[in-house]
């Protein structure tokens, strides 16, 4: 049976196993796997499964849907495929030893065949772990970036985001199928300190670029 396996930051929060023929997905309660995040759409994506296959389908979400980084509105999944939703990974499994039939109560730990709600969803430690949209915290200056309004912060909804002033220094960031990676365009742009070259470097929860010496910005999840 097939089943998807929803990670958060790298940590596996929970497994859901395909059992019919139509899975919906989205922030509402009402989803078969309900994501509770304001970048995820209300009824974000469907997964049709059909003859051992399965495909998924964007229903128009606002923020879109990715699988393996690229964004798409309809692909029949592979197996170890990687679809991402707002701050969630889902890692797509074409099989899985789970067993769940009419009668059986029976499932393999931290696996479900229903609804799931990933905003309270326990790790095996029992923690319990919250989505956040990742973004660039404005902490002096502004962004000047033509990916959010002067000032503010820049929410990471899409696959690149432009940061910084053309003519003075620009970075983009990119969502890779491994997280968040920073690179710079032209100027003086540094990370942690440290000067960022065109090569992309992977980005840590707390990590600060500045830009030109003037505009500072920290990678978070709020």
């Amino acid at each position: 049976m097939p089943k998807m396996i929803i990670s958060v930051d790298g940590v596996v929060i929970g497994q859901v196993a395909l059992a019919k023929d139509r899975t919906t997905l989205g922030r509402r309660a009402y989803n078969d796997i309900v994501i509770d995040n304001l970048a995820v759409s209300g009824e974000h994506a469907v997964l049709h499964m059909s003859d051992g296959e399965v495909q998924i389908e964007d229903l128009n979400s606002t923020n879109g849907t990715y699988v393996n980084a690229l964004a798409i509105q309809k692909q029949t999944l592979k197996d170890n495929d990687v679809v991402e939703v707002g701050g969630c990974r889902i890692h797509f499994r074409a099989r899985s030893n789970l067993a769940i039939g009419p009668g059986s109560a029976r499932s393999a730990p931290g696996e479900f065949s229903t609804s799931i709600p990933l905003s309270s969803a326990p790790t095996e430690s029992g923690a319990l772990i919250e989505l956040g949209i990742p973004m660039l915290r404005v902490l002096s200056g502004s962004n000047n970036s033509p990916d959010g309004q002067e000032g503010q912060d820049v929410p990471l909804q899409k696959v690149v985001t432009t940061i910084g002033k053309p003519g003075v220094a620009v970075a983009v960031v990119t969502r890779r199928r491994q997280g968040y990676v920073a690179a710079s365009v032209m100027g003086n742009v540094t990370l942690n300190g440290a000067v960022l070259g065109t090569e992309a470097v992977a980005l840590q929860e707390r990590d600060v670029l500045e830009l030109g010496g003037a505009t500072r910005m920290q990678f978070v999840r709020v």
